[in-house]
């Protein structure tokens, strides 16, 4: 029985009761030369390799707390915050110990994505500034949850799209805004990044003791793990992933909706894809392709986490170039993040360079106070996962399907059938029976109510699943 937009925004109203935990709320304001102190949650390589070492190197900037439920995790960056450091930053292993220290004015987050709606609205709530990794939120409807908090607690709250403050995404940007290449046709965005398998266990792997697995697994499923890593591989998992065209794919929707001035939803989506070869404990595709219908500009996504052909060790390219946002226009097209320009001949005629200040961004307005000097607040973060979330949505509903079931569903699209005959041509290499593909369905979305038009099983999707106790609280701004 389909649900209509109306129903969905009325009950998504009514799950969710906000729990808000006691934290004691700081209103300090933090001056020019206010030490800034930083928690960070989540030890891995986002947390550990770049949050901490990026923030600990800025002038007025001090790791004053780290957590994560892997001691081993805990044990090695306390080690490494002091020899790096020459000062200690206390361990914790439950985050919410760590907002009850009202000497923390920010919290890093660094953990995997299901994680990080929770964390961000708690960390608001205990007046706490955040910057969160991407993607934002795991589902759609939290996405906006995290929004509210930030809103509602004033907290400034950076999202970790670094694209924002690159160089050369902002030279490309304005050097196609000046149409020196003519108008703007379509957007290809791709991210070529072979993987490899996680593993199929027959049996469940052994979690050690140094892992709390409860605090862990938080309001994902807590169940066996029948791949060969805990850590990060279950980002390759619908239950605590999304897969590398949210992973990864956000930085590229994130570059293109805003060199389009896009802020909402696409009117509607479709994808196709698989998880071919690795015959693993993984779930979310390893090959995909997703049309994002915008009436002006279409935006088209492709993710190959195969090699270039069987046997080979190279990775797939995209007209020369492995992960970017291809601007297509009239004159030639532009390689965004690589800061390449290139005529409608192909011949590179143009090349930006420069840094990325993302950190530094963050701690800037920090400073200063002002919402607007963030490069990539909330909002902006949560607009571009949601995009993602929505392409993910068509795939999981999808069914394997024929290639001459899947050629008439891209006809609508002729650049997204030009795309489709891409992605025959790929698993041709892989020696990939294409008939094994899966074919999503076309779902009209409601833009303004961020859910989908008389679905009622992809607005499950939107609003997600959650394991008591931890679950996401509704916020209203």
């Amino acid at each position: 029985m389909s649900i209509t937009r109306r129903t969905f925004v009325k009950r998504s109203a009514a799950v969710g009761a906000a729990v808000a935990f006691p934290f004691a709320t700081s209103t300090h304001v933090l001056g020019a030369n206010d030490e800034i102190r930083v928690g960070v949650v989540g030890l891995g390589n986002r947390g550990a390799g770049s949050h901490i070492p990026r923030m600990a190197k800025l002038k007025g900037v001090r790791i004053a707390a780290i957590c994560d439920p892997d001691r081993v995790r805990l044990d090695k960056t306390a080690a490494q915050v002091e020899k790096n450091y020459q000062y200690k930053a206390e361990p914790f292993v439950d985050m919410r110990k760590m907002l009850e220290k009202k000497d923390i004015d920010v919290i890093c987050i660094g953990t995997m994505q299901y994680w990080h709606s929770l964390q961000t609205i708690w960390a608001c709530q205990a007046g706490k500034h955040v910057y969160c990794e991407k993607p934002l939120g795991h589902f759609i409807w939290e996405g906006r949850q995290m929004v509210n908090a930030a809103r509602k607690y004033d907290r400034l709250v950076q999202v970790g799209t670094q694209s924002r403050s690159q160089d050369t995404v902002y030279q490309t940007m304005k050097f196609i805004k000046n149409g020196q290449l003519g108008k703007i046709r379509y957007i290809t965005c791709f991210a070529n990044k072979p993987r490899t398998s996680v593993g199929k266990r027959t049996e469940p792997l052994p979690i050690p003791e140094t892992l709390d697995y409860e605090l862990w697994c938080g309001p994902a499923r807590k169940e066996p793990i029948y791949r060969d890593r805990i850590q990060y591989d279950c980002s390759f998992t619908w239950n605590m992933g999304d897969g590398e065209s949210c992973n990864q794919g956000v930085h590229e929707i994130d570059v293109a909706r805003w060199l389009l001035g896009i802020t909402e939803l696409p009117r509607r989506v479709i994808s196709i894809g698989g998880r071919f070869v690795f015959n693993d404990a993984g779930d979310v595709p390893n090959t995909q392709i997703i049309y994002y219908d915008y009436p002006e500009v279409p935006i088209l996504y492709e993710v190959h986490n195969l090699t270039k052909a069987k046997g080979s060790k190279d990775a797939p390219t995209f007209r020369g170039v492995r992960t970017d946002v291809c601007v297509n226009c009239e004159g030639g097209y532009v390689m965004m993040r690589s800061g390449l320009v290139f005529d409608k001949d192909g011949k590179e005629i143009k090349k930006f360079t420069g840094r990325e200040t993302h950190y530094e961004n963050f701690v800037k307005a920090l400073r200063s106070g002002k919402r607007e000097d963030l490069h990539a607040d909330v909002l902006e973060g949560h607009i571009s996962t949601a995009i993602c979330h929505a392409g993910n949505v068509s795939y999981r509903l999808g069914k394997t399907a024929s290639v001459g079931e899947m050629k008439t569903a891209t006809a609508k699209a002729p650049l997204f059938a030009e795309m489709f005959d891409r992605l025959l041509v790929h698993l041709k290499a892989h020696e990939i029976d294409p008939d094994t593909a899966t074919l999503g369905p076309w779902l009209d979305l409601d833009p303004k109510n961020e859910c989908f038009k008389d679905n009622a099983q992809a607005n499950a999707l939107v609003k997600g699943f959650y394991r008591e106790p931890w679950m996401v609280p509704e916020i209203k701004a």
